[in-house]
């Protein structure tokens, strides 16, 4: 019986140390410039484009992404309509619900989210935090995102996310994405005529 519990131990042990026990924190980028508002940035219309890299470092899959986000200001809520169409064709959906609860914590909702996002921001950057039911070609995996996105300038945002299962790691999804000209001045006046 010692066997098999030592052979558990190490195990975890290796994925510790294969996930790495990143010591990178939102708050090291207070200050850093320029200073990421999510429901400025993500305001209007939106394109990303990505890639999703196994553990060995394989490309697995390529997409790109419309994004249409707006602001409740009321609510507090940013709702964003990202619409993906994937390398073989696929296309599929997701809404996200992010309500701001103050000037560095968010939380958001969406269909194959588990319970709710996490995210810290400070300066440039934002951290999520969330559990996610991933598509497979026959049923879902249920994994867990720990996702960076930095802004670079009013129009160029990165995201690096490493994606893991039981802390392992399953692979790496790279984003980045760019707002639309007008993108934002065309969803306000939406807001406004819809008001």
């Amino acid at each position: 019986m010692k066997r098999p519990l030592a052979f558990l131990s190490a195990l975890l042990l290796l994925a510790i140390v294969l996930t790495g026990c990143s010591s990178m924190k939102p708050e090291d980028f207070a200050g850093r410039e320029p200073k990421l508002v999510l429901e400025e940035y993500f305001l209007g219309q939106t394109k990303a484009w990505g890639i999703f890299e196994d553990r060995f470092g394989r490309l697995r899959r390529s997409f790109v992404v419309d994004i249409t986000g707006t602001w409740d200001e009321e609510k507090q809520l940013l709702t964003l309509e990202e619409d993906f169409l994937y390398d073989d064709g696929e296309t599929d959906q997701r809404v996200w619900e992010v309500t701001k609860l103050g000037p560095h914590r968010y939380n958001g909702r969406a269909a194959d989210v588990v319970g709710v996002a996490e995210g810290k921001i400070y300066g440039n950057a934002l951290n999520w935090k969330y559990d996610i039911d991933l598509k497979t070609k026959d049923s879902s995996l249920r994994v867990t995102f720990n996702d960076w996105m930095f802004l670079q300038d009013e129009e160029t945002l990165i995201n690096r996310a490493k994606v893991t299962k039981w802390g392992i790691l399953v692979g790496e999804v790279s984003i980045f994405f760019r707002k639309r000209p007008n993108g934002a001045q065309a969803a306000s006046a939406g807001n406004v005529a819809a008001e």
